[in-house]
């Protein structure tokens, strides 16, 4: 045989010189889960090993990561049932903790890359993305209140805000009212097709973000994140993000729907960001911890997603894969 490809293979040397760019650390983001309040941490049953953090602890968080290699963080907050209301004031409140400790971290660790959640789910009392009127949730009304939660959080020091509601029009809205505001450099890295999966439910649960039982709109959220069946509505999601001004854009759930980041690299010139969400990382932390995987799933759950066009990657286990380099 004059064509051998394990030629290419046969030793730890060889394989290094031919072996496709890996995901580097610098291309992972921490998500930080954000309690109210000082010296809290949290651990969470339904993500192994992964906590809720007040502020300072969140410090000592970022300052790991920061010695890892890691320098980008995705921040939500737990926000107290007191603070919710039916359209989200505590969101663009000066007095939220969210955004002080925004404040409180760039100016600490400038640095840093900080990326934000914009939608209603963590203030609303309804716990939709949207606010509700009577059983449905109203796109229209919905962005002048997302576009206020944006303002106040790219005066907060966020580099990147990202609307995770699915409203349609809510990338152009906020491009226009940050301009506006003078806030021209703030970037915008939208949720492009956040699909309506099951995968979500440790994040929710760390939350308590999930729709809520008694409100007139429906317990799931259909009407606006995409049907898990539907590939080539993200290319019409991805075209008009990118035509309103978005800088990123995201695939939501990441493992799950690898041919969307393909897809999406393949036809868009602008970075692709996916969320490897917490229902994936929980399943693949929970076979790891009762022995039926090994530790090296997760380097290779990574690699996967950066093979299939990832440029960024959101995932809880980055801690555990900058550990397998």
């Amino acid at each position: 045989m004059r064509i051998r490809p394990r030629r290419n293979r046969r030793s730890d040397a060889i394989r290094g010189l031919v072996r496709e760019p890996l995901v580097r650390p610098d291309q992972l983001v921490h998500p930080i889960f954000l309690l109210p309040g000082e010296g809290k941490r949290e651990t969470l049953t339904t993500l192994p090993g992964y906590p809720r953090l007040s502020a300072d602890e969140a410090e000592r968080e970022i300052e790991e990561m920061l010695a890892l290699g890691v320098s980008s963080f995705i921040s939500f907050p737990a926000v107290p049932d007191d603070k919710k209301d039916t359209v989200a004031t505590y969101g663009s409140s000066p007095e939220n903790f969210y955004l002080t400790s925004a404040r409180r971290w760039k100016e600490k660790y400038p640095e840093i890359c900080l990326i934000s959640d914009v939608a209603m789910d963590p203030y609303s009392s309804d716990g939709h993305d949207g606010l509700v009127v009577g059983s449905r949730i109203d796109n229209d009304k919905t962005l002048p209140i997302l576009t206020d939660m944006s303002v106040a959080q790219a005066q907060a020091g966020f580099d990147y805000l990202g609307p995770s509601d699915m409203m349609d029009g809510r990338v152009g809205y906020m491009r226009d009212a940050l301009d506006k505001a003078g806030y021209t450099e703030t970037g915008i890295l939208s949720y492009t097709a956040k699909y309506a999966s099951a995968f979500y439910g440790p994040f929710r649960h760390a939350l308590d973000s999930a729709p809520r039982e008694g409100s007139t709109a429906p317990t799931h959220k259909k009407s606006y994140q995409m049907d898990p069946a539907n590939r080539r509505e993200a290319l019409r999601e991805a075209f008009l993000d990118s035509e309103e001004g978005a800088d990123v854009l995201m695939v939501k759930p990441a493992v799950h729907y690898m041919d969307i980041i393909s897809d999406l690299r393949q036809n868009s010139q602008l970075p692709i960001c996916c969320y490897h969400v917490s229902g994936e990382c929980a399943m693949l932390l929970g076979a790891i911890e009762r022995g039926w995987l090994d530790e090296s799933a997760i380097f290779e759950t990574i690699t996967s997603l950066g093979r299939a066009g990832a440029d960024m990657i959101i995932t809880y286990v980055g801690r555990r894969y900058v550990a397998s380099l």
